[in-house]
This record gives structure tokens, C-alpha cells and sequence, in this order.
């Protein structure tokens, strides 16, 4: 059995034995005090014995206490204790008062073993108070959390349940629309054609708003599926972009597009993306003060294809971007703001990139415009389904 010496008294003894047989000390409470000296990176001063009582705050305080020694006493063996301590020879309070003869051994021990007791079920009570308090925040805080997802699936059950029943009522207008506007029902005066025109546009937007919602729900219940095919996505590119002649003729904006020749085919849902490219361009449109410029461009990187949709608009400030990615979210909420929407646009973009595997990337500075940007894996001959 290995043997090591007993850091008080010097002594050799068993290393697996807890208390030194010549001295008594307790080599749990030795392990202790070297673990508590470690943590705090402090040292024990040369020459002082190690003892329990290193352990203990205040251990004069508590000889008082309990009427072990008086005030007189205590104030001696300080002074006893600084004397030693000048001489180069450092001594523990306990052991000053023992050799000053003001208590012996024995009493300084049974002393020392009341106040580690009391110190061991005062940090024991501690600990199962915090352990309670632990537990208790966090069964409130799995109750509000499935207090949330409960509202949020009624949410998502209402928006579904309202968009799809508004889509029969709003096909309905659609069709009686386009039918005065062919003239089956009879010619139209001028002002009749502005007004059907104008009908038509918000129709179209409210078409729009309602398959927003229901996109919304569909992958938010994680029932948002992609179908993964190759396909040129300048093709996709100029026929997403066709969509907004009149919007950008109105806002007087300039599109420019950049898609060199040797892109190669991407990997996608060519639906979807192109969904994603309305969104971005819708955007771009609607905080692009008349007059500015939007730029859609690709390029080629590795065995990747990226595809930026930047503008000259108001910008967003760093300290809100996170916030354009929230669903109902916009951020100027006021009564009195400048520009529509649901929220939903750039939190479903997100939401089908991130269905694909892939990320929405946004730089921004307010009254410099923005830029968004996502890439698409270059096309093979895989062809795959897959579900959010």
C-alpha cells in the first residue's frame, strides 16, 4: 500500500486511510481545503500548518459564540498571531490560543467540527433550495412553452382555415372580372375599363396575401414540400422579372440584370425559387424610392450558383435585420405607415431556402439600399422530393 507523509504533523501513513494516526487530522477535510485554495488560486502562506481550520471563516468570532474564550483572550492570541507572522513563522488562530494556553486541544477540535457541520448543512440546504428553484422555473418554463405552441397551432389553424375559405369567394370575383373585361357582358366605357383595372389589382394582391397565409401554414405545420429539379435559372430569372414591368414603369425604376451565358442549371424547385425571387423583387419595388435602380445577378462559384437581388432603397439599420425575418412582422407598425404587407414575404423566403438546406443572406445600411442573397447547388440528374 502506498504511503504518504500527513501534511500537519509529517507523519507517514497509509494513503488509504482518512484520519492521520498520530495527529488525527481528517485527510478528507486536507483534500478540501487544498480543492477550495486551487479554485480561489490562492496559496498557503510558508510555514503554516495545514489544518480544517483553514476552512473556516471567522473561527474566533465563533470561539466567542459559544463562550470558549472572551474578547480579551481572542485579542491576545491576534496579537501573539502577528508577532509569529513577523518572525517568519505564520500560525493559525487556534493554534495560537493553544499555545498560549487559553484553550486546549480538545475543545479547539470540537469546535472546529460543530462549525464544518453547521457550514456542510448550510450549503446542503442551499443546494436543495436552489435545486427547487431550478425545478420550479423550469416546469413554468416548459408550461409557457407549450402554452405558445398550443396558440401558435391555433394560429396556424385559423390562417389556414380562413385563407381557404376565402379563396372560393375571391375566384369567384376573379372570373366575373375577367369576364367584363373581355366584354362578354357588354362594352365598357372608359372610366369602366380604369375602374375594372383597378378592381383587377386588388384582386391580385388580395390573391397573393391568401397564398402567402397558406404557404405560411403549410410550413409552419412542416408541410412545406420541394420538389427537386435541375432547371436554367436566367429562364426563371426573366420570367419572374416580366411580372413587374408596370410596377417598375409606374415607380419609374431601372432593372438591371446580370446572368452570364456559362451559368450552369441549378438544383431546386424551380416553383418555389421563383417564389422566393418574387419576393425579394416585390420588396426591392416597394421600399425603392422613384427613380432608384434593382439589380438582379448570378455568379458561379465552386459548385455553386448565387443569386443577389439588391436595390437603391431606404435600407434597414443592423439593430433590425433580424427582425425583416419575422412572421406578421413589420417594422413600422404604426397606423400611419408608409408601406403595406402582411410580414409574411421575406419569413416564407427564408422558410423555403431553408426547406432546400439552404440561407437567406441580407446586407443592409439605411437610405444605401439593401442586398439579399441565396445560393443554389449546380443541377445534375437528380430528381428528389423533399419535406420541411
Amino acid at each position: 500500500m502506498p504511503q504518504i507523509a500527513c501534511p500537519r504533523c509529517n507523519h507517514l501513513m497509509d494513503a488509504s486511510v482518512r484520519r492521520c494516526q498520530n495527529c488525527g487530522v481528517d485527510m478528507a477535510l486536507v483534500a478540501a481545503i487544498a480543492e477550495n485554495l486551487i479554485i480561489s488560486k490562492s496559496t498557503i502562506p510558508s510555514g503554516l500548518p495545514v489544518s480544517p481550520e483553514l476552512l473556516l471563516p471567522r473561527l474566533g468570532e465563533y470561539l466567542i459564540e459559544k463562550g470558549v474564550v472572551d474578547q480579551d483572550e481572542l485579542d491576545k492570541a491576534l496579537n501573539y498571531q502577528k508577532e509569529k507572522i513577523n518572525n517568519g513563522q505564520p500560525i493559525l488562530i487556534g493554534l495560537a490560543l493553544i499555545e498560549l494556553g487559553l484553550i486546549d486541544r480538545s475543545a479547539l477540535d470540537e469546535a472546529i467540527t460543530e462549525q464544518i457541520f453547521y457550514l456542510q448543512n448550510a450549503l446542503q440546504k442551499s443546494n436543495r433550495e436552489l435545486e427547487n428553484r431550478v425545478q420550479e422555473r423550469t416546469e413554468e418554463l416548459q408550461n409557457a412553452l407549450d402554452k405558445l405552441n398550443e396558440i401558435n397551432q391555433i394560429k396556424s389553424n385559423f390562417i389556414a382555415n380562413i385563407s381557404h375559405e376565402l379563396r372560393t369567394p375571391l375566384t369567384h370575383i376573379k372570373g366575373y372580372l375577367d369576364i367584363l373585361a373581355d366584354g362578354s357582358l357588354g362594352p365598357l366605357t372608359s372610366n369602366q375599363v380604369e375602374a375594372l383595372e383597378v378592381l383587377k389589382r386588388s384582386e391580385h394582391r388580395l390573391e397573393r396575401i391568401i397564398d402567402d397565409l397558406i404557404q405560411f401554414t403549410m410550413a409552419a405545420r412542416g408541410e412545406l414540400v420541394v420538389n427537386i429539379n435541375n432547371f436554367q435559372l436566367s429562364s426563371l430569372i426573366e420570367t419572374t422579372t416580366n411580372r413587374f414591368s408596370n410596377q417598375l414603369s409606374k415607380k419609374n425604376l431601372t432593372l438591371k440584370i446580370d446572368t452570364p451565358d456559362h451559368i450552369p442549371a441549378v438544383q431546386a424547385d424551380e416553383e418555389k425559387i421563383g417564389w422566393v425571387l418574387t419576393q425579394l423583387l416585390d420588396n426591392a419595388i416597394k421600399f425603392t424610392q422613384p427613380g432608384g435602380e434593382i439589380e438582379v445577378r448570378t455568379r458561379e462559384e465552386g459548385q455553386l450558383v448565387y443569386t443577389s437581388v439588391s436595390d437603391t432603397g431606404i435600407g434597414i439599420s443592423e439593430e433590425h435585420l433580424p427582425e425583416i425575418f419575422l412572421a406578421f412582422h413589420q417594422l413600422d407598425s404604426s397606423t400611419t405607415r408608409r408601406y403595406s404587407g402582411t410580414g409574411l414575404g421575406l419569413s416564407l423566403a427564408r422558410r423555403i431556402l431553408d426547406a432546400h438546406g439552404l440561407s437567406l443572406q441580407v446586407k443592409s445600411k439605411p437610405g444605401k439600399g439593401s442586398v439579399f442573397e441565396f445560393s443554389l447547388p449546380a443541377g445534375n440528374s437528380t430528381h428528389a422530393t423533399r419535406s420541411s
